[in-house]
């Protein structure tokens, strides 16, 4: 049997007879990748060769008066996103740069691009959006494996848990183009971050080179689709932001009719809005979108009954 809690954390079981044996497990396991990034593989790494033990606080008094509370699996430096209506992350330090030769590319053409970090770090992930491409192959640097990338139709996913930061991908063009024009860094799949040595969160970017002079382009407004999708109890629409602006999110109806709307203050990077099922009473098809004054998205959600 499944019973879910009020918001409270109160829940009750009518038809359970009076003497019966019951065994009560909660659990919550929607939404498995908010706060896991390959920066908690870098610290449980540090925690199993000793270098920067987690710190674990020890039971010292009775905790008689406490209740449950669920502990996000895999988590480890605290940044899953709770019950707030709206969240950012704390701003990032820098941002690591892959530097990529620039040039231009004919239709046909099978050609590869090296992509070589800035500076040492480490771990990082991140998401390349790439069009009028298509994948050929994929080379790990040291210390890589193909284990590190995922790739789809249109993208390519990688994160690396060390100091690694050099690898090369074989493209076959579809179309003549420009290669800083056909490649792009994105949070769209897997988010957009880097670690440095002294545990400072990095954006990434990919830094184009060619006689003309260089280019730097990162991760610029995107709006992800909401996780979990369908979703019951909650859920929640992430975006990114270029620059700190004030967003505002507008959820609609099939017929087009405004069921929820919210704004507010934003920085930038990536930022999140949690939508619980008490703010939107109707279910099925609904459509969200998220605004800025120079940007404006729009993606489909389903709520369920």
């Amino acid at each position: 049997m499944v019973h879910t809690t009020n918001d409270n954390g109160s829940f009750h079981f009518a038809s359970i007879p009076l003497g019966a044996n019951v065994t009560i497990t909660p659990t919550k396991d929607d939404n498995p990748l908010n706060g896991v990034s390959t920066y908690d593989l870098v610290l449980i790494t540090k925690h199993i060769l000793g270098l920067e033990p987690l710190t674990l606080s020890d039971l010292n008094t009775n905790m008689m008066a406490n209740h449950f509370e669920g502990v996000k699996i895999g988590d480890v430096n605290g940044t899953a996103i709770a019950n707030s209506l709206q969240s950012v992350e704390d701003r990032t330090a820098a941002t690591l740069l892959f530097d990529v030769q620039d040039r231009t590319v004919k239709a046909g053409e099978v050609f590869t691009v090296n992509f070589k970090g800035a500076e040492r770090v480490q771990g990082y992930q991140f998401t390349m959006n790439f069009n009028g491409l298509e994948v050929v192959d994929i080379v790990p640097g040291t210390d890589m494996k193909l284990d590190n990338f995922g790739v789809f139709a249109d993208a390519i996913t990688t994160s690396v848990d060390g100091a690694a930061n050099e690898f090369a991908v074989t493209f076959r063009a579809t179309k003549a183009g420009q290669i800083s024009q056909m490649l792009g860094v994105s949070s769209r799949i897997t988010k957009a971050e880097a670690y440095n040595l002294t545990n400072d969160r990095l954006d990434v970017a990919f830094r184009f080179s060619s006689p003309a002079g260089m280019t730097i382009s990162g991760v610029g407004f995107e709006l992800y689709q909401n996780q979990p999708n369908p979703f019951v109890n909650k859920t929640f629409i992430g975006f990114h932001l270029p620059e700190a602006t004030q967003a505002t999110l507008r959820i609609l109806d099939e017929a087009g009719r405004m069921v929820f709307t919210q704004n507010g203050d934003f920085a930038k990077g990536y930022n999140t809005f949690a939508i619980d099922r008490q703010l939107i009473t109707t279910t099925g098809v609904l459509y969200y979108t998220v605004e800025t004054t120079t940007d404006s998205a729009t993606k489909k959600m389903i709520q369920s009954k």
